[in-house]
């Protein structure tokens, strides 16, 4: 499973990854917004790396990309799709390093993955979910071409406190007029 960009290269995960995935989940910003805490253990890495080097992209489930700078050959991050039963419509998720954010990294992944789903796996709709307070996210959901199409007010209690969650869809359709302008 390879996913190539003009920078980047989405690959599976592999063993050397768990020491920059531990790097990067650790970090508090990171983590500020995700369901693990900080710090990830390397131990915690490493099961995380197992699981994903056995998933399988086409069934049901979570499947994690390792995100990898071309030039470099550093891992940098991950972009993870839950391909719904129906193999129809997925649910997205990413995380980058924090010296690697800003850069447009996180976009051009999003955008390849997107790309894979819509275009050639027929995928009708992609879903994502955020919270509220992670601007960036959210704006790199609206730049990719996702619409906002709900806010829940205090609806995931995370880290001892309520947060808002912002819903995100996808249609193909709306994939190929982003894809057309872009």
């Amino acid at each position: 499973m390879l996913l190539t960009t003009d920078r980047l290269v989405l690959r599976r995960f592999r063993p050397a990854d768990a020491e920059t995935l531990a790097a990067y989940r650790t970090d508090p910003e990171v983590a500020r917004y995700q369901s693990w805490a900080s710090p990830y253990s390397l131990q915690q890495a490493r099961y995380t790396v197992e699981s994903m080097m056995a998933a399988d992209p086409d069934q049901p489930g979570w499947f994690q990309y390792a995100v990898e700078l071309t030039a470099e050959g550093v891992h940098i991050g991950d972009v993870g799709v839950n391909l719904h039963d129906n193999r129809r419509q997925a649910e997205i998720g990413y995380t980058l390093a924090p010296q690697r954010q800003g850069h447009g990294y996180a976009t051009e992944a999003v955008r390849a993955v997107l790309d894979h789903l819509i275009r050639v796996k027929g995928l009708h709709r992609v879903s994502a979910e955020c919270d509220a307070r992670n601007d960036a996210s959210y704006r790199l959901l609206e730049r990719t071409g996702f619409r906002r199409e709900g806010h829940l007010r205090q609806a995931s209690w995370v880290k001892g406190e309520w947060t808002d969650d912002l819903l995100y869809g996808l249609l193909e359709e709306d994939f190929f007029g982003v894809a057309t302008t872009s």
